[in-house]
Parts: structure tokens; sequence; C-alpha cells
């Protein structure tokens, strides 16, 4: 969960963002009453070491300007809001306009790709070898994307076709092959630190900067806990559910509140006891320190 405001303009500079990362969280498209604290500094420090990864390996560029907080204005800060308060969870970013597509990658069966391969031996349009089971590391990753909806609308698979007539053709086999480079180059730098990336999407953004043939950028974060799923390598068994090191734990705990009657997947979210609370951090932590090294 993270708030978006516009930074002032620099003389020689392209329009600028600035993210602030916050302790929020949401699962099932609603948001949390209870903050996971420090949340946001680990997001961002992990979503940094992401975009800087690929960049240096020239896969792509980013929406990346800096992580200083100093480069907010003074007048900025109103109420009891400091400066301190955005160290480390600040990211200023070029401003771009959104392409409106979810670049969902998926190595490993999982998720909503595991619900509709059930039914259709296919997700999104892509088809599947037979036999496939929860958790089945797939044959190669696959591109299958989603719309971006917005006011609290589920994102919706759709085909890799019906996302060209939605963005243009050119641009979403670009994307796709962006996606996946990206998603190949990350898998095995998390495999050689014992973690499985099973599946993660990425957002992208044409920059607005004046130049009319502008070439696409990642935008947002990018393979982290809250927008990939992390598992423990040492623990992989396809067949069933995995550990994770991601927000499945808290889905799972709303789960059993919704299995049980005490809650029905609208807002507001029930309050997280401590112990939710703490293990969810713990998660987070857990997937910074093995993947930035």
């Amino acid at each position: 969960m993270r708030d978006v405001y516009e930074l002032p303009g620099q003389a020689g500079s392209p329009p600028r963002l600035l993210i602030v990362a916050t302790d929020r969280i949401s699962a099932f498209d609603v948001v949390m009453p209870t903050p996971i604290p420090g949340k946001g500094r680990l997001l961002t420090e992990l979503a940094v070491f992401w975009l800087k990864f690929i960049e240096e390996r020239g896969i792509c560029k980013t929406h990346l300007i800096s992580t200083d907080e100093g480069q907010v204005p003074a007048s900025a800060f109103q109420g009891h809001v400091t400066r301190q308060d955005l160290a480390g969870r600040t990211t200023v970013a070029r401003r771009c306009r959104v392409v409106p597509i979810e670049c969902v990658v998926r190595g490993y069966m999982e998720g909503s790709g595991w619900k509709e391969y059930q039914q259709t031996q296919s997700i999104c349009g892509v088809p599947l070898p037979a036999g496939l089971r929860q958790c089945d590391k797939l044959p190669e990753p696959i591109f299958t994307p989603a719309t971006k909806e917005e006011g609290g609308k589920h994102d919706e698979n759709i085909s890799f076709d019906r996302a060209c007539e939605l963005a243009g053709r050119p641009l979403m086999e670009s994307l796709r092959d962006k996606s996946l480079e990206i998603y190949r180059a990350a898998s095995q730098h998390a495999q050689d630190r014992g973690v499985i990336i099973a599946d993660t999407k990425f957002e992208f953004g044409i920059p607005i900067n004046g130049e009319e043939k502008a070439q696409p950028i990642l935008i947002d974060e990018a393979l982290t806990p809250d927008s990939s799923r992390f598992w423990p390598a040492d623990g992989y068994q396809p067949g069933r559910a995995q550990s994770s090191y991601d927000k499945q734990y808290l889905r799972e705990y709303l789960q059993s509140l919704v299995d049980g009657g005490k809650w029905n997947k609208q807002s507001p979210g029930p309050t997280l006891p401590e112990r939710i609370v703490d293990a969810t951090r713990a998660k987070y932590a857990q997937a910074r320190d093995l993947l930035v090294s």
C-alpha cells in the first residue's frame, strides 16, 4: 500500500512522483485496519534492490530516480509528519502514463492460475500439459496478463490477444518479452539464495517527458512479497500449498475467518491479532534478508 504525490518540477528534469510505502496491508482487495509495523521500509528496500538489479543488467529502464527523502520540499510537511517519518520508505520516481495491463509471469502452478487450469487445462489461453498438480513447476515460465482495475474491483485474467486489443500488440509483445526476461533473471538470483519465485506481476508505464516515442519502463514496486509468491526452496513439494515468505500467510488466516463465518471478504477488514502481525512482518523480513545479498 503506497501513497503517491506529485513533486514540484526541476529545471531540465522529467516530471516526478513521490511514492511513500506505508505499513498498511491489503488482502482480498480489502485494506486491513491493522498495519504491519516496518512493512513499508522492508518493501522499499527490496523493491529498490530489484529495480537496480534490473537496470544494471540492461533488461529494462525503471521509474526509480532516488530514495532520498531530502528531495521532498519543506512545504510538504504538515501536521505530525516529519522528514524522518519518510526515511527508508520513499521513492522519487519518473511520472508515467500507466499501461492498463498487469504483466503477470508464472513459473509454477498456484493461485488463480491453478483454479483456471483445473477447469480448462490452460491459463489465460495458454494451453498446458495434462496432469499438472498444485504448485508444479511449469515446463517454461508463461506470460498471463490481467486487467488493471480501479476502485477496489478485482483484476481479471485475460488472454494475450485481449491484452493486445486493450494496449496494442507491438507494446504488449515488448512487455511480454521484458517481463519474462526479468522473471528469469530474478528467479535465478532467488534460486541461488534458496527462494523460489513462483509467480509475480509487473507494471509498466510510458514516461511523460515530451517524447512522442518514449519507450515503456518498469514502474511501481517489483518482486516484493506484496506482488509475488516466494517459497522456501528447501521445503518445496508439489501437490500441496507451500509455506511462503509473502502475505499468503495473512490470506490463509483471513480465509479461516471466512470459513468460520466470521468475515465475508468485505470492507471493513477484521482487526489482526498480534501473532499474525508479527509473523507477517517476519516473513517479509526473511524475504528481504535472503534476496538482498
